[in-house]
């Protein structure tokens, strides 16, 4: 069943930002949001008719606001700003970041409160439904007056320069519009503001990342589950009574979730008595407290980001009959959340290389020395961990604040600045690292769990057992390990662990 277009002008989730961005999903500029996007185009002229100065639409940028701008320039204003803000640098963002950077802005237009043109409005409609994504460097934005540098290679390809990847080539831009029948756009008065100020960029890094936070959430789940059965611990700190003690929603969610993950194990019934261990180590017996205390700051950070989702970050706006200048393109609130999961994310990644410690050090019933068949003659997954260990180390170092840090920048004009982009692709790289942790985790306890056979673990974590052994044969000696690691921790990160979690 085909997926109905995501109507422009509405309120997005961050489902429907990655559904977009992933080209799973299209988008319809209606007649609605055509009306109010031509409604604030008629407000702004009527305004700039007025002959009083209006920020961006007959004046300079930035510290040369002050300049009034003549009539027969104004179109030469709005490109020159295009080309003269697009000198970001560094490696290109990814197609999905790019394509949702489009949308995003798109949808933000389609608002009708930057004075855009419908025509420009559908032509951005039609470069994401053709699933375009304007190379745009990762570096260049200080979460200013929005993301300007990022946004300016996007809008490049609208006025037919920049470069594009489409349908696996790079194309120049003119080109690009050429093959999908469409012309550049001549930018008209406001028309560049309109592309590049605004929170995009951040939102769509950012959110993207926090996307897929979530599926690295529950593979974490999952790896911890599985562990627990491999190292014969006990469910017992998982019950309710003590999380109602403590009752904070993640810890109740991550707890239940644990317990019917574990539900029906005849591992655990073959060491429920006679076990001389009083309590599990610290990785194991504080999940709901460490794993759900990480879903309340997702929790969180995702409520900031869709609230900025549906919100209008242009300046100036377009407010009824009013030209306002403000600062809503500010991105202190997307650097505050991203900063937030970011360090979220690093202790849910520690937590469980400290598992994956535990798992292969021998100490666990049954459990031989890094898992390995022949320990001594055979490694194992010795250094399996020692990569986990490395980027557990790698996102330490990541989780330092961005949003404690600004620097003046337009002479000192926006002399304030968020940071917010840095803080997006931190978190970016965070979620990475510890997908890949847990993916390095879920491997590991797969193999412990089998140590145990003929007894069988608990349902849900038979069942993921089952999804990975899918994928992934049981060890049979020491091989090399390398694209097994990456193809689990693409998996993790693809969703391909998700729903076997139930909710409370």
């Amino acid at each position: 069943m085909t997926t109905p277009a995501f109507e422009l002008g509405r309120n997005p989730r961050l489902a429907d930002v990655a559904a977009v961005a992933e080209g799973r999903r299209g988008v319809r500029l209606g007649a609605c949001a055509r009306a109010r996007a031509a409604k604030a185009r008629a407000g702004l002229l009527k305004a700039a008719a007025g002959g009083r100065p209006l920020y961006g639409v007959n004046t300079g940028f930035g510290e040369l606001a002050s300049r009034r701008i003549a009539p027969h320039q104004l179109k030469l204003l709005q490109r020159n700003l295009v080309l003269s803000h697009a000198c970001g640098v560094g490696e290109p963002l990814p197609e999905s970041e790019s394509r949702a950077i489009l949308f995003l802005r798109a949808n933000e237009l389609s608002r009708g409160h930057s004075g855009a043109r419908p025509e420009l409005i559908a032509l951005m409609a039609a470069l994401v439904n053709a699933k375009v994504a304007p190379v745009i460097p990762s570096r260049g934005s200080v979460g200013a007056s929005g993301d300007l540098a990022p946004q300016a290679h996007a809008a490049l390809v609208l006025i037919g320069e920049g470069e594009a990847l489409w349908r696996g080539r790079r194309l120049p831009g003119r080109r690009l519009l050429a093959r999908l029948g469409l012309k550049p756009a001549v930018l008209e008065a406001k028309e560049g503001l309109a592309l590049l100020n605004g929170t995009q960029a951040m939102q769509a890094v950012g959110g993207l990342a926090l996307h897929r936070a979530w599926r690295v959430w529950e593979a974490a789940q999952l790896a911890g589950a599985m562990s627990l059965e491999a190292m014969t611990g006990t469910p017992a700190p998982f019950d309710e009574a003590i999380q109602r003690l403590k009752p904070h929603e993640g810890q109740a969610r991550s707890a239940f979730g644990l317990r019917r993950l574990l539900e029906a194990s005849a591992i655990r019934r073959s060491h429920r008595f006679g076990d001389s261990r009083v309590q599990d180590p610290y990785s194991l017996r504080c999940m709901p407290q460490v794993h759900g205390a990480v879903w309340d700051v997702l929790r969180r950070s995702t409520s900031v980001v869709e609230t900025e989702l549906r919100s209008v970050t242009d300046n100036p706006l377009i407010a009824g009959a009013r030209v306002l200048s403000g600062g809503n393109f500010h991105g202190q609130a997307l650097s505050f959340a991203y900063d937030s999961a970011a360090m979220a994310l690093t202790a849910l990644g520690n937590i469980s290389e400290r598992r994956l410690s535990q798992l292969i050090s021998g100490q666990s019933p049954k459990l031989k020395p890094f898992l390995a068949a022949k320990p001594g003659v055979e490694s194992g997954w010795m250094i399996a961990q020692v990569t986990a260990a490395a980027l557990a180390s790698e996102n330490k170092v990541l989780s330092h604040p961005a949003s404690v840090d600004s620097i003046p920048t337009s002479a000192n004009k926006e002399d304030f600045v968020s940071m917010g982009m840095s803080a997006a692709l931190k978190l970016s790289r965070v979620v990475f690292n510890v997908a890949q942790i847990a993916a390095v985790e879920l491997l590991c306890a797969a193999e412990g769990v089998e140590a145990h056979a003929p007894l069988r673990p608990g349902r849900g974590v038979a069942k993921a057992h089952a999804l990975l052994r899918s994928k992934f044969a049981p060890c049979r000696g020491d091989g090399i390990l390398s694209r097994k690691l990456e193809t689990a921790r693409e998996l993790v990160l693809s969703g391909f662990f998700s729903g076997i979690i139930e909710s409370p």
